[in-house]
């Protein structure tokens, strides 16, 4: 928790440039583009959607492409540079794949 709270203070998004949130489970991994001057969430993606039903892979590549799908989501918003909120997680494995995902769809982390 002591963690989740250092990481927390250093990252705020902005109209200018949201959030990006990430909450990692066992079995999927959920990101959402929030704008905290308002509280809002302006874009979300999970690997639970039905976009995602039926495809096989590993976890990693799923969170590679749910990724792709945030990057084109805040894309239609004309969302171009985000930061990004890891929160407890370490960048590797699950989530240095989203935010590569992000990353090939043109947006700046």
């Amino acid at each position: 928790m002591i963690k989740k709270k250092n990481i927390k203070k250093r990252t705020f998004g902005t109209f200018n440039r949201p959030r990006i949130s990430v909450f990692r489970s066992n079995k999927a991994i959920y990101a959402q583009i929030i704008d905290d001057n308002s509280g809002k969430t302006l874009v979300s993606s999970s690997s639970r959607e039905k976009v995602f039903g039926g495809k096989n892979g590993t976890k990693i590549e799923l969170s590679n492409e749910v990724g792709k799908l945030l990057g084109e989501r805040a894309k239609m918003l004309k969302i171009q540079k985000v930061v990004f909120d890891r929160g407890k997680y370490l960048y590797h494995g699950r989530i240095k794949s989203l935010a590569e995902g992000i990353r090939e769809m043109g947006l700046d982390l």
